[in-house]
């Protein structure tokens, strides 16, 4: 039964939108996540850092998407500190770079300190990427402890450096 024009326009039409809607090398993205358990113990190492040089602090790390897996408020820690936390850990994340880093850049890139008026960035050191090669899966934000929060940080992502290979 031969096919009247009609239809076969409809069907080369399908075909052709069938073709341009899928390239041939469409791929799933593959990629790492933060678990939760490797965000704790970035946390609790963070936390066991300033502590072990006298401060009290608070730090929060949040995943990909900006949003918070853990957040401890530390003994005797002020009650923006936790928040302060949460904004660098935010800012590290979004910028995939360290908030000492985008403070540095606001001087030469003046976007730079327009960006911090976008909820929820902040440009106060002690917050730092949490990257698995080149890819930022999260960040890591801590306060309470002077001059001192990055370092703190970095001492809570030593001890996960094997699992953020």
């Amino acid at each position: 039964m031969p096919y009247s024009k009609a239809c076969l326009a409809i069907i080369a039409t399908g075909t052709l939108a069938t073709l341009f809607a899928a390239p041939a090398s469409a791929q799933l993205l593959q990629r790492k996540d933060l678990s939760l358990s490797v965000a704790q113990t970035i946390a609790n190492g963070a936390l066991e850092a300033c502590k072990g040089m006298g401060y009290a602090a608070s730090v929060v790390v949040v995943n990909r998407d900006g949003e918070t897996l853990v957040s401890l408020r530390g003994d005797g820690t002020g009650p923006h500190t936790v928040e302060n936390a949460r904004r660098k850990a935010y800012t590290a994340n979004t910028f995939k770079m360290s908030t000492e880093d985008f403070i540095q850049a606001m001087k030469t890139q003046p976007v730079r300190r327009e960006q911090t008026t976008l909820p929820g960035v902040i440009a106060i050191n002690g917050g730092v990427p949490i990257k698995v090669g080149n890819d930022v899966i999260g960040g890591v934000g801590l306060s309470g402890s002077p001059g001192k929060d990055e370092e703190c940080v970095k001492a809570g992502l030593a001890k996960v450096q094997q699992q953020l290979q």
